[in-house]
């Protein structure tokens, strides 16, 4: 595994023409507003708060998923009811964008590397991405809801390579978790693990403007 050091850039950021990326945990912080979310559905329904262990969970999978994981089968239909019910915008002053996000995005952009999402979310994200003014980056932007089978399964990131019509080594996915590292694997393409050293990885993203740092050391490096 390489750890992202400036000091030394690798090689293989120069075969890099496309980068994936996850949204829950690597464009924005939205643990405490995944929270929010689920306990306002429970709360509907009279339960109690989830457990740290559920919202381990939630953080990561699909809507529906998470919901039959949090809520007893004979109340899935009043669950579904409180969350049409719910206003998602309302939860957005909740969510945060990570540390020098812009950056990466706008120097990624200058450099013509293509940018999608792949997430978990299903209905939110378009609304997610527009609310912080960072959709014009994204093309295509995979969302749980536009598949038969979410991650861990390759589908989305099959679609992306497909729509652009690049080679599995030329394509990176930036991920924060277990999924995110089964996806990427199961699809042939390297992972870069974001904030989370315990993932198998080509590549360690401790943060963004660390990130930044390193992959214009390289381009210094290739220009020079």
């Amino acid at each position: 595994m390489y750890v992202c050091n400036p000091a030394s850039p690798p090689d293989f950021l120069g075969r890099v023409k496309g980068v994936v990326f996850d949204c829950d945990g690597v464009l924005v912080d939205s643990r405490d507003a995944n929270r929010m979310y689920y306990n306002l559905i429970r709360e509907g329904l009279g339960m109690l708060p989830i457990t740290p262990e559920e919202e381990e969970y939630v953080h990561m999978h699909a809507v529906n998923e998470c919901l039959i994981r949090i809520i007893p089968p004979e109340r899935m239909d009043e669950a579904q009811e409180v969350r049409r019910n719910l206003n998602y915008a309302d939860i957005f002053p909740y969510i945060y964008l990570e540390d020098g996000l812009t950056d990466i995005l706008a120097a990624l952009q200058g450099w013509g590397v293509r940018m999608a999402v792949h997430t978990n979310r299903t209905t939110t994200v378009g609304d997610l991405l527009a609310h912080f003014e960072i959709d014009r980056y994204f093309d295509p932007v995979i969302s749980a809801g536009s598949l038969k089978r979410p991650k861990p399964d390759p589908e989305g990131i099959h679609m992306i390579l497909g729509a652009w019509g690049l080679a599995k080594e030329a394509v990176a996915y930036i991920g924060d978790s277990a999924l995110d590292e089964r996806s990427a694997r199961a699809a042939g393409i390297p992972f870069w693990a974001f904030k989370n050293p315990g993932l198998a990885t080509s590549m360690y993203i401790p943060d963004f403007p660390t990130l930044l740092s390193c992959l214009r050391g390289f381009h210094a490096k290739a220009e020079g």
